[in-house]
Parts: structure tokens; sequence; C-alpha cells
């Protein structure tokens, strides 16, 4: 099973040169915690997270609407591709500290993000299944 199956639809992405407010906006319309910021190739060049919000912007006295998301974003270290097993994927995110992964293809460009919370949802639906199996 490909990590992209359980990436939600749609990558929440921002270009490099946006504010924090569009970053913002686009994770509050995507209904997630972070969103990757891309290049003019839609290379990932980092990630812009809730916890970036908390510790860099909170309470910096910066305007959201003039802030460019670059100067506060976590550069990209690690990366998943579709060849990523689920485990590998997790391994990586509970070792770092992640709990979002951006999943991209061989040039870099995203194709989707993974979630801790896609991986436990999963992993719950897993159970729950085998739970109900075990009932009859």
């Amino acid at each position: 099973m490909s990590l992209l199956e359980w990436c939600d639809e749609g990558p929440a992405t921002v270009s490099v040169l946006a504010t924090v407010e569009d970053a913002i906006q686009m994770m509050l319309a995507k209904d997630v915690g972070a969103v990757a910021v891309i290049d003019e190739h839609g290379v990932v060049a980092g990630m812009f997270t809730e916890r970036d919000i908390l510790a860099k912007f909170a309470l910096s006295g910066r305007d959201a609407h003039t802030t460019p998301v670059r100067e506060l974003m976590s550069p990209m270290v690690e990366m998943a591709t579709e060849e990523t097993t689920a485990a590998e994927a997790f391994k990586v995110m509970l070792e770092r500290h992640y709990r979002h992964l951006p999943v991209v293809d061989d040039h870099g460009k995203v194709l989707g993000i993974l979630s801790i919370r896609n991986i436990l949802e999963a992993r719950i639906d897993d159970l729950l299944a085998e739970l109900e199996s075990r009932k009859h």
C-alpha cells in the first residue's frame, strides 16, 4: 500500500513567497495542522506547522499579513517517497518528533502529506476490524 493512500486528499501547500496569513488560511481551509512550503518548481522547501505558529510567530509581534512564511518554516530534512513503508515513515516521525511528513516524487515535488493522525486512524480501523472479527 502506498503512503499516498493514507494521506489527506490534495496536499496543503503554499509558495515560498506566501505570508504566514496565507499559510494559516490554507491550514484552516484544508483542516490540517501543517502545510508544505514549495518553491516555483513545486519542490518542498520546508513545512510550516502549528508548532511553528506557536513557537516562532504567536508572541513575536510580527504581522501575519506581511511576514513571509519562509522565514518561520521548518526546513525539510526528511521526506518520504511512495516506496517508503508506513513503518519507516512512522519511525522517522517518532524519532524526529514530526507530526507531518511530505511524500515526494523523485524530484522532490510534493505528492501528499502524511500525518501521525493518518497513520493512527488507519491502525485503529485495523484494530477495530480485528476486534469485530474476534466477536464472531
